[in-house]
């Protein structure tokens, strides 16, 4: 297990669902956290609850993860980053609009990659650190779950924010990364207006966000790069998978020949 006691953590979207439960999580573990989220009064009440700092923000706008950064490592350095604020979308592609598809990638994707730009900046020399994005189920296929939900925006968002991660994981050679991929989770994010977890179907598989951070947290402590939280999530990706290797044969014929 990852010793977090005494470590400053910085957790965004930090106000509410999995944001929430990894912060609750990360403080009984004893961590020094700072909480950021778009919504004053829910972050700093709840911060004020954890004993943690809090930091109200909209990383949508273009200088705010730098910004952020530079105000979460003022007090000292940062040892986990957990970079988890997103924004949902439920709309056709073929009716989305520019504004509606910008913000949503300005907040899923663009603020992930620039807090941890400012985050390797603001490392000191020699120091290691560490970052959890949370992406999504969505960043690895079409889940049978959710078709006909219109989630094409927000899943393009997340499924460039893995790839971003991918390629963080080459680049950065001081910075552990993971990247939690939430199935069914029961967040206001997706529960649209239901207060009550007992109204979800139980077929749709929901956990709760604690049982998310629980999760997160054990595949962090196992060096873990991908965290799925549901098992389902490997049966999805298949048919990407098989798709692509019925293509190489179908076409072998044309392609180079070793």
């Amino acid at each position: 297990m990852i010793d977090h006691a005494g470590a400053r953590v910085l957790v965004t979207g930090a106000a509410s669902g999995i944001g929430k439960a990894l912060a609750q999580a990360l403080a009984a573990r004893g961590a020094k956290l700072v909480l950021a989220d778009i919504d004053a009064a829910p972050i700093e009440a709840f911060a004020t609850s954890i004993g943690a700092d809090a930091i109200t923000i909209d990383l949508a706008e273009i200088d705010a993860p730098t910004r952020l950064i530079a105000a979460a490592t003022k007090n000292g350095s940062i040892h986990l980053l957990c970079s988890n604020a997103g924004i949902g979308r439920s709309k056709r592609l073929l009716k989305e609009s520019d504004a509606e598809m910008a913000r949503v990638f300005a907040v899923n994707f663009s603020a992930g990659v620039k807090l941890a730009q400012a985050y390797a900046a603001a490392l000191g020399e020699g120091a290691r650190g560490r970052i959890m994005f949370t992406a999504s189920e969505n960043s690895l296929s079409v889940p049978a779950g959710v078709r006909g939900f219109g989630l094409g925006a927000y899943a393009a968002s997340k499924h460039a924010l893995l790839a971003a991660a991918e390629w963080l994981r080459d680049e950065a050679a001081n910075i552990d990364i993971h990247v939690l991929l939430p199935g069914p989770v029961f967040t206001p994010l997706v529960s649209r207006g239901t207060a009550d977890a007992s109204q979800i179907p139980p077929g749709l598989n929901f956990l709760m966000p604690e049982q998310c951070a629980a999760i997160a947290l054990k595949g962090m402590d196992l060096g873990l790069f991908y965290i799925p939280t549901h098992a389902h999530i490997a049966d999805d990706m298949r048919s990407r998978a098989d798709g692509v290797i019925a293509a190489i044969e179908a076409l072998r014929s044309e392609m180079p020949q070793r």
